[in-house]
């Protein structure tokens, strides 16, 4: 279990009052409700880690992608990467997969600039702050296997649940990033 606060409530949709709230997490409210998506929301302390996700998985009968954040040794090209919580990262199959060089961690100054998030938040969601396509998104296929997907609203003190149908058929089209598909 965690060892952080978390509402026992699972709410339908957006806060009803979104005051101090983020921008960012506002935004994803917005873009999901845009695309008529529905969504149940789970608020709780900040879950920086998959590990501390235990008990917000619990309550949303959902698992919480782990989403990584990569780049090049030149850091000229982006990944985010969502592949299931307990699946080890090994950049090699990864990278082989894909056919690029080694990949590391990318950091917090180009997390922002990119993706409008901080460490701890990243989401498949924060592709829609990057508007020039720099980054490409990369999906383990076990990830779409489940009925459902779990992810914050670009920060970390709220998680989500979306059907995995809507990811596929709704979001990722409306965020402009064709995936690349890998099986780690």
């Amino acid at each position: 279990m965690c060892d952080f606060h978390l509402d026992p409530t699972l709410y339908d949709g957006r806060p009803a009052d979104c005051a101090g709230r983020d921008a960012v997490e506002t935004a994803c409210y917005d873009f999901l409700d845009g695309l008529g998506v529905p969504y149940q929301r789970a608020d709780h302390d900040e879950a920086p880690s998959i590990e501390a996700c235990a008990a917000v998985e619990q309550l949303l009968g959902a698992s919480i992608c782990k989403n990584l954040f990569l780049c090049n040794r030149q850091k000229t090209r982006f990944y985010l990467l969502l592949m299931p919580g307990d699946k080890p990262f090994h950049t090699r199959d990864v990278t082989g997969q894909l056919g690029c060089s080694r990949l590391s961690f990318a950091g917090e100054e180009p997390m922002r600039a990119l993706l409008g998030v901080t460490p701890g938040s990243v989401s498949v969601l924060g592709l829609m702050n990057d508007t020039e396509g720099r980054v490409q998104l990369v999906i383990d296929r076990d990830v779409l296997t489940p009925d459902w997907f779990g992810c914050h609203p670009c920060r970390n003190t709220s998680s989500l649940r979306i059907a995995t149908a809507d990811l596929t058929g709704k979001i990722l089209p409306a965020l402009h990033h064709e995936p690349a598909y890998v099986s780690l």
